[in-house]
């Protein structure tokens, strides 16, 4: 089975929104008055990032359906690299070696995933 450029497309949008989703969960959570299950409910931004996980996770599920799981699965890892670019944008976290280190990693081990897909 090879796995469709449209099936890659809906991973690397999914992992781009669920990115976002973590952004709205840290900002939420930065917010929250109490531990108090009534704090939790109304707060918008903790909503926001859940809706934005749902959302896709329906992506991925739509791309899975065509294309082969283990190349795709760990595409979603991309994810990390959005959220490093985010967390700095949005909370000034500091870029360190050890993230870039992190993040050479991912892109390496999924072109690796490329390569592995290729058929002679």
């Amino acid at each position: 089975m090879n796995t469709p450029v449209y099936s890659i497309l809906l991973v690397l949008l999914a992992s781009f929104i669920g990115s976002f989703g973590a952004v709205f969960l840290k900002s939420g959570s930065g917010r929250l008055s109490s531990s108090s299950i009534f704090s939790l409910l109304l707060n918008w931004r903790l909503a926001v990032g859940v809706l934005l996980f749902v959302l896709s996770s329906v992506f991925f599920i739509v791309a899975i359906k065509r294309g082969e799981l283990s190349v795709l699965y760990p595409m979603v890892s991309l994810g990390y690299v959005w959220t490093m670019l985010w967390s700095r944008l949005f909370f000034g976290e500091p870029f360190t070696k050890a993230k870039f280190l992190g993040l050479g990693m991912i892109l390496l081990g999924i072109c690796f995933l490329g390569f592995g897909t290729s058929r002679h």
